[in-house]
């Protein structure tokens, strides 16, 4: 059906055509409603600027207007909130004009749209985090720009993404393996491929264009490729040689396993960590030394690969201190990816008792022979004796009287010692 509408002009360059609904028949204005994605509106509004004068996004587009063309003018960069009050917009084309830079919130407020065209541009970066303002996005166009690659970071920006064009740019390498933007059931909430572009560009035949080459040709893919054929610039592996196509479809991320996860040496022992790689190209393999604040590359270790796809290495520390304890990881990398699995190494001292053991008493007493006994008994009565003596005397003193005087020291001195003689004598005669 053939849809007639009125034409007028915004600052004479740009046009706005709106298509009224209910002239429509209903069958035709549902499948037209549907096409828009529900809207609720009775008429759609579309707004086209073509004028090569135009040098900026203009200000006074209609809020209601669903479908906004931007093409063929001399606008060089999009600013911030560039299209914030057209909450409504469900297509934006921003084809062939001359832009060089995309601000990363230019997007804001844009909900509802579900398609983003940015063909024929000067685009050597794009903004993917923009793309969190734009949740119900599905169709991404950058086809003929100056991106030099797909960085790792965008995947967690294209949960929803079902058509990505990036072909004819200059992409040489994948910095990730881009399989995962459609491998996992949580990535994506639609069951149907999705369409990648990745023809017209002097990709490096390395194992991730060949294992997305191998995806988009097995069945049930959830991606297909735009176009099958795509030309490599080279392919070179890590070693500087060149690898075949027949190789390429070997392509396996390395896989690492470690002699043992958990090592625990005494101080001043000797200890060797070891792990071992498989996969292809024959992964190679590097220590990360990780402490409480840092991590830093181990560098003196060995590594030997006995056969094709399989490599080992070890570190050796000798006489272990306290700063060699910590996390080692051994990273093994090839084309196809990267994998690593940690080691953590315990240094332990010697324990310190917390107090001496105690010694083993005597059970019986020893006994003492009759003449030390007598004697010892004598010299103790002997001085129990003394002690009373003392305290007689000292009672019997009249008050006026000063003992510490040395005539009364001398006197009461030559008393006690006659009565002593007394009882010593009287004690041999018993």
């Amino acid at each position: 059906m053939t849809l007639t509408s009125p034409k007028y002009q915004l600052h004479l360059k740009c046009h706005s055509l709106i298509f009224f609904l209910k002239k429509i028949n209903d069958s035709s204005r549902k499948s037209l409603q549907h096409f828009l994605y529900s809207s609720t509106s009775s008429y759609l509004r579309l707004v086209r600027c073509s004028d090569p004068g135009i040098s900026a996004v203009p200000l006074n587009v209609p809020a209601d207007t669903v479908k906004l063309r931007l093409e063929k003018t001399l606008i060089s960069r999009i600013p911030r909130a560039a299209f914030y009050n057209l909450s409504d917009l469900r297509f934006l084309w921003l084809n062939y004009n001359a832009i060089t830079s995309i601000h990363p919130s230019s997007f804001v407020n844009l909900k509802a749209l579900r398609e983003l065209r940015l063909d024929g541009n000067l685009l050597s970066s794009f903004p993917w985090e923009g793309l969190r303002d734009m949740p119900r996005l599905q169709t991404l166009g950058l086809h003929n720009n100056r991106l030099s690659s797909l960085p790792a970071h965008a995947s967690l920006f294209l949960p929803n993404i079902t058509f990505l064009d990036l072909s004819s740019n200059r992409c040489d390498q994948t910095q990730h393996d881009i399989r995962r933007l459609w491998l996992f059931p949580e990535s994506h909430q639609h069951s149907r491929s999705s369409l990648l572009g990745l023809h017209d560009n002097p990709w490096l035949c390395d194992c991730q264009i060949s294992m997305v080459m191998s995806l988009s040709m097995s069945l049930g893919s959830p991606v297909v490729l735009m176009d099958q054929l795509l030309f490599c610039s080279q392919s070179v592996d890590q070693s500087g040689m060149l690898l075949s196509q027949s190789e390429l479809s070997r392509c396996m991320r390395p896989s690492v396993q470690p002699a043992a996860t958990r090592v625990i040496s005494p101080l001043g022992s000797n200890v060797i960590l070891r792990c071992e790689a498989t996969g292809y190209p024959t992964p190679t393999l590097t220590w990360i030394k990780t402490s409480a604040y840092t991590g830093e590359l181990y560098r003196a270790f060995i590594q030997e690969s006995p056969r094709v796809g399989v490599r080992w290495s070890i570190i050796t520390l000798n006489g272990l201190s306290y700063k060699d304890a910590g996390e080692y990881r051994c990273q093994a990398r090839n084309m196809a990816g990267l994998s690593e699995a940690p080691i953590k190494l315990k240094v332990v001292g010697l324990t310190r008792l917390s107090r001496l053991p105690k010694r083993k008493s005597l059970k019986t007493p020893l006994k003492l022979s009759t003449r030390y006994r007598r004697s010892n008994q004598t010299a103790h009565s002997t001085n129990t004796i003394s002690v009373k003596e003392n305290q007689i005397h000292q009672s019997i003193s009249p008050p006026g009287v000063n003992t510490d005087q040395p005539a009364a020291n001398m006197a009461s001195r030559e008393v006690l010692r006659g009565k002593r003689h007394k009882m010593n004598f009287t004690e041999a005669k018993i």
